[in-house]
């Protein structure tokens, strides 16, 4: 009983504290506004937080890259809240590898923010960014996660997956012919080796991390001579390589075997006058004539030299395409 008063002092002095807090609260809510018009306090602004990896590829619906590739994660906040940051983290298989502090910065228009991360996986794995916001006067509270799969840059004849399946994708995006069959198989090979003429670095039909460097970056083209000549076929002897062009677009590139140094390939601007369908008694495979007996046709060999009697060899599985795709009248130029 001799404690009962100072408690209820005790409880006096914080029933009074928390009248004079209840009457700061209502006192400011019942301030009128400042001059500038703004009210004196305001609720914190709820925006929307996405994020984009424009620098990855989607295959089979999977966003993917390689490890060591550097990619960009932008992320775009809406509305713009003026001096907000952002936490990035960023993990492979659940185990982090990069943490960055970033500003919002204001979009052109002001209407929305934007902050982009800049990263590479060190390893194959299941990437994840998380990308959040503490909430505070200015900002409530955002968190978001983007995910994408670094895949093992290691494949060879045999291999399949999602990482072939990449490779011929970037090889069909610049132009080279391939079949899309998911597979390292023959197409594969051939594909990788006019890829490698295209690019000046001999003929050979592996896959190393410099190709792999090179075809995600998009590099590789074909530099069509005679784009005045419509819907033809130019065949570059330098490089061992035929295009099918549309005016200045290239449709398809293929390696070739053209004529050895005793029987060259002729030279100069032809059109396609006959068209032979399936097997001739010499071996040759679809052929598409373009003057007196030279040709496009496929022929088994078509080794990555020339050697033939004159004629533009492919291999026999590209031979029909090619076929399908040339008509009579259809310019052929053939030069070094």
């Amino acid at each position: 009983m001799i404690y009962f008063p100072a408690m209820l002092g005790v409880l006096a002095g914080r029933v009074t504290a928390t009248a004079a807090v209840v009457a700061a609260i209502v006192g400011v809510s019942a301030a009128p506004a400042s001059a500038a018009g703004t009210p004196a306090s305001t609720s914190p602004v709820f925006a929307k937080l996405t994020l984009t990896v424009p620098d990855a590829f989607l295959v089979s619906h999977h966003l993917v890259t390689v490890p060591g590739r550097t990619v960009h994660i932008r992320g775009v906040v809406r509305p713009y809240v003026p001096g907000q940051w952002v936490l990035v983290k960023a993990s492979v298989d659940g185990k982090l590898f990069k943490t960055d502090h970033l500003r919002i910065k204001p979009a052109p228009g002001g209407a929305t923010g934007r902050f982009t991360e800049v990263l590479s996986s060190p390893r194959a794995g299941r990437v994840t960014v998380r990308v959040g916001h503490t909430r505070n006067a200015a900002l409530g509270g955002l968190l978001t996660r983007r995910s994408f799969d670094a895949l093992d840059p290691n494949a060879s004849f045999g291999s399949s997956g999602l990482f072939v399946q990449l490779i011929q994708q970037r090889l069909a995006a610049v132009h080279v012919y391939i079949p899309q069959t998911g597979v390292f198989d023959s197409g594969t090979g051939l594909a990788l080796d006019a890829y490698h003429r295209l690019l000046h670095w001999g003929t050979y039909q592996t896959l190393d991390g410099r190709t792999v460097s090179y075809l995600l970056g998009g590099l590789g083209q074909f530099k069509v001579r005679f784009p005045e000549n419509g819907r033809h076929a130019e065949g570059d002897l330098s490089l061992q390589l035929l295009a099918l062009a549309d005016g200045s677009h290239v449709v398809a590139i293929y390696p070739i075997s053209s004529g050895k140094p005793s029987t060259p390939t002729i030279l100069g601007n032809f059109h396609v006058y006959s068209k032979v369908p399936g097997y001739l008694p010499d071996g040759m495979y679809f052929s598409n004539f373009f003057i007196s007996g030279y040709a496009i046709h496929g022929y088994d060999p078509a080794p990555d030299y020339p050697a033939s009697h004159g004629c533009m060899r492919v291999p026999i599985q590209d031979a029909l395409s090619i076929y399908n795709w040339l008509a009579i009248g259809n310019w052929v130029n053939t030069y070094y």
